[in-house]
């Protein structure tokens, strides 16, 4: 639970941070994260993807052999990875041996989901496409779009041991797996600022009480103990994940993930939600928190200004703050695991967040044993070195060796063995759940934490999600 010298893990195409890598790197687009974090809200809400379209990108049928396989990617700076990989593989005897090569079409982030959409919709859909897994691609697996891989890797070593399983798991739906980790992890941790803990005498809390004693410590000092982006629900939706998992276990979500609405009546769910309450009426995220916002750089300002002393977010949180206090993020940033609840049964050492993003086949792919070739690339050292090297943490197993050589080897170590240790590593919710499911439960997340709703009112409406 040291300081950190990172990166940026970006909510970016991978999940909600600002621009690109956990390790070094400064900049980053705050915009994009917010939107690559929660593209899903409407990437699929007006269209059904139909299947028996007549062809895909490539330039041979459906089944395997020759032609040219298109793979879409989310063009951000960390494509250069994805475009390495495709250049060594298309060199490689793999290549030659399905007869097959990879073209790379980098798709703008702004652009991505609808032009994925569209495309799927198409006799031009991709081979092979970017996702976020789980209710990302939930309209392709129903529309029967997206090769179940879980066979494949079964009986593939280098895919079936090849990858963190609670990486591998969570972009999956149903048990089965229909893609394969191809970027860095994106955790959500638990901050802290070092210099107010240590004046305060404060430690890392490990349980729900030690955080109660800490924030009635720092309200007496008059500091605010929870920076918190009110104004981008995204932020607000990591308190109830795991405040659910800690007290109900990730069974509770993965009920509702699997389409059973009745899991939002589930105890643990009322019981995160007035635990939420609790800390709002208790000041614990301020007054204002509602109009900061994370994605004008409002609520890390805020943290790193020692005006709160925590802020849960995700692990890009660092590159956000080392490019806008580098001192700070340097020197007073901390970090640990979202404390246990008493009489809970999730482990602490569950994880919630956007465990990666995933490169899926379509269906239709001309070349499935060029597709497949492919995408075991992934789980190769040269694959999570140039990842390491861009300031990603690699979900593959092999990865723990190389993270001396990351941009800041001490944070990269915490998120790489918390991760795989991790039991479970839950999805963040919206990206779970269905575009239809997600627009509405974001919603009534925002008017728990604004005080339109009770928690008994926010669980019925959720009960009332289809």
């Amino acid at each position: 639970m040291e300081s950190i010298n990172g990166r940026s893990n970006s909510g970016r195409p991978s999940g909600e941070g600002p621009s690109r890598s956990t390790g070094g790197s400064t900049g980053g687009s705050l915009s994009s994260r917010a939107f690559s974090r929660r593209w899903v809200l409407g990437a699929g809400a007006t269209t059904l993807l139909t299947t028996g379209l007549t062809a895909c990108g490539s330039d041979s049928d459906s089944g395997g052999g020759g032609g040219t396989l298109t793979a879409f990617v989310y063009g951000d700076d960390a494509v250069k990875v994805q475009q390495a990989a495709v250049d060594r593989f298309n060199k490689s005897t793999g290549a030659k041996k399905a007869k097959g090569k990879v073209k790379l079409e980098r798709i703008p982030g702004a652009e991505y989901p609808a032009k994925l959409r569209t495309a799927m919709g198409s006799p031009s859909a991709p081979d092979i496409f970017f996702n976020w897994g789980g209710g990302s691609i939930k309209d392709y697996q129903e529309a029967k779009q997206v090769v179940d891989l879980t066979d494949t890797i079964e009986n593939d070593p280098a895919l079936k041991s090849g990858f963190l399983p609670a990486v591998l798991a969570a972009g999956g739906l149903g048990g089965r797996h229909y893609g394969i980790p191809m970027r860095g992890m994106q955790p959500v941790i638990l901050f802290y600022n070092k210099a107010l803990f240590a004046e305060h005498k404060l430690q890392p809390p490990t349980t729900w009480a030690q955080l109660q004693d800490i924030n009635g410590k720092l309200k007496k000092a008059g500091i605010t103990p929870f920076a918190l982006g009110g104004a981008d629900t995204w932020t607000e939706l990591m308190w109830l994940e795991y405040l659910v998992d800690r007290i109900g276990g990730p069974e509770v979500f993965a009920k509702i993930q699997e389409g059973d609405a009745s899991g939002w009546g589930d105890p643990a769910v009322l019981k995160a939600a007035e635990t939420v309450k609790e800390l709002i009426d208790d000041g614990a995220f301020g007054s204002k928190f509602s109009s900061v916002a994370y994605t004008n750089g409002g609520a890390p300002a805020v943290f790193a200004k020692g005006k709160a002393a925590m802020h849960l977010m995700g692990s890009w949180e660092y590159s956000t703050q080392l490019g806008k206090f580098p001192s700070f993020a340097r020197n007073n940033l901390g970090w640990c695991a979202f404390p246990t609840v008493e009489g809970g049964t999730g482990d602490i050492r569950n994880v919630v967040g956007n465990p990666t993003n995933y490169w899926s086949v379509n269906t239709r792919a001309g070349n499935k044993d060029a597709a497949i070739a492919f995408l075991k690339d992934c789980a190769s050292e040269t694959y999570a070195k140039a990842l390491i090297a861009n300031g990603d943490i690699p979900t593959t197993a092999n990865a723990a060796k190389f993270l001396d050589a990351s941009p800041n080897p001490e944070f990269a170590k915490f998120q790489y063995e918390m991760v795989e240790k991790a039991p479970a590593f839950t999805l963040s919710w919206d990206q779970a759940v269905g575009s239809k499911t997600a627009t509405p439960m974001l919603t009534e997340i925002n008017k728990l934490f604004v005080g339109k709703s009770s928690p008994s009112e926010f669980v019925s409406a959720l009960k009332e999600l289809k």
